[in-house]
């Protein structure tokens, strides 16, 4: 009776939405960042179509020196999907009928994505999953950035000498703090508990850079020298390198309508032993004839660095250039 009620329920909300959203009132959405719900039945979650969202959804970061899932997913059955459990901030929903795919917003609480994926078979579902994997993978870290950055928004920190000296606004938290400015370069930290998490923010005239099949080198080559010239390590003569024994990730994306490279991987200090995970982004601003970059990177030996490294994401996407 109580799986009947559910299912009635859920219709109606569903049918309640237009244009992927509802003027329903809802209670707020709940959850830790990049942790997803999964709505399937058990006998489902734990065959062929559980490892499909797993192979999707838990498949490792690019760039982390160990492997961490992009999301960590959280299991519920239909028949306990009720109350609090109904108020993730992403959920995936997993059903038997005619194979489609429905994309939902603030359905069961607000601010939420929901994506419900129906199938008659096993195989309809794992189907509709590949073919979504992608869609579904966007637009479930849209909505965590969109929190963290709400997050973020309720202790700011005041950023007017970066805006004055580079012409751009940034989203970052209060705790952190500027630990050198020198002209047109800013080294910002935030201390945690294991190590620091680090952003650095400078810029390069246009003709720095060619645009070609070495672009990977040139960038590494420009990092390791700031490495050098501003970020020192623990013994006398040490600095921050790009660690070599990994190939560095390299995308293409847009930042503000820019055209943006970006580049995840590793690095290590120079005589001595430290390390971690990188994500610098190489953007290119025509406007004022140069290349600005930001690069965030984490020191946190011994812990998982998954949540690290997406605030740090999240924080050079929220740039604006003047």
């Amino acid at each position: 009776m109580k799986n009947i009620l559910l299912s009635t329920i859920f219709v109606v909300f569903l049918s309640s939405c237009k244009n992927d959203t509802t003027q329903r009132i809802v209670g707020e959405s709940l959850g830790n960042i990049n942790e997803l719900t999964v709505v399937i039945e058990n006998k489902l979650w734990e065959g062929n179509v559980g490892d499909q969202i797993r192979t999707i959804f838990a498949a490792p970061v690019d760039g982390l020196p160990q492997d961490e899932p992009l999301f960590t997913l959280k299991q519920i059955p239909p028949s306990v999907f009720d109350g609090f459990a109904t108020k993730g901030r992403t959920i995936l929903k997993i059903e038997e009928g005619s194979p489609e795919v429905k994309y939902l917003s603030n359905v069961l609480a607000k601010p939420q994505r929901l994506i419900l994926i129906t199938g008659n078979s096993n195989q309809e579902l794992i189907d509709q999953l590949s073919s979504q994997a992608n869609k579904m993978i966007t637009l479930f870290k849209q909505q965590e950035q969109k929190e963290k950055l709400r997050r973020i928004s309720l202790s700011p920190h005041n950023t007017k000498t970066i805006q004055e000296a580079l012409g751009i606004t940034l989203k970052f938290p209060s705790v952190y703090r500027i630990a050198k400015e020198e002209k047109d370069f800013f080294w910002i930290r935030k201390d945690i508990t294991t190590g620091t998490t680090n952003l650095l923010i400078y810029q390069l005239p246009l003709s720095a850079i060619t645009i070609n099949d070495s672009l990977v080198p040139q960038m590494i080559k420009i990092r390791d020298s700031i490495g050098k010239a501003h970020i020192p390590g623990p013994l006398e003569g040490s600095y921050m390198i790009t660690e070599k024994a990994y190939s560095p990730f390299l995308f293409e994306t847009e930042i503000q309508g820019r055209k943006t490279y970006e580049i995840k991987s590793t690095w290590e200090v120079k005589n001595a032993v430290m390390g971690g995970p990188f994500i610098n982004y190489l953007i290119e601003d025509k406007p004022n004839n140069r290349y600005l970059i930001l690069e965030g990177f984490a020191f946190a030996p011994s812990v998982a660095k998954r949540d690290y490294m997406f605030e740090l994401e999240t924080i050079i996407k929220s740039v604006k250039i003047n």
